[in-house]
């Protein structure tokens, strides 16, 4: 089980390269162009899930998942409120969810999300083999 959260791991580490959000004059961003801190902080509990990894502690692997999954949650909430506030000049609050509405989620939350709770819900075996 520890290649399973190895490997969602690496699935989380690559999903905050590929693109989570559409802005339709600039393009795709991912967590980087997002913002550098939300960037560091996802790359920051992939380490401990991976030090957790590593030293077979499961707990450790399960609650850097949950904190991973909030983070991605708290994320999504801070970028449909940014894109709220990036029309705040518009007149109508109908016009301001109008225009922020153009700024569209991509796919790359899927595989965040996925990798997230592959490490979350992987038990693994700490019992070692007799011979």
């Amino acid at each position: 089980m520890k290649n399973i959260q190895l490997l969602a791991l690496i699935v989380v580490v690559v999903g905050s390269f590929l693109p989570l959000v559409h802005v339709p004059v600039i393009g795709n961003w991912d967590y980087w162009k997002l913002d550098h801190s939300l960037a560091i902080i996802c790359w920051i509990l992939s380490a401990i899930a991976l030090l957790g990894i590593v030293n077979n502690k499961s707990k450790i692997v399960r609650a850097s998942g949950i904190a991973l999954v909030l983070f991605f949650i708290f994320t999504l909430a801070a970028v449909k409120m940014q894109s709220l506030q990036y029309f705040s000049f518009l007149p109508f609050k109908s016009w301001q969810e109008t225009f922020a509405g153009v700024v569209k989620l991509k796919w790359g939350w899927i595989v965040e999300f996925l990798g997230a709770f592959v490490l979350i819900f992987v038990k693994n075996n700490n019992k070692k083999t007799q011979i």
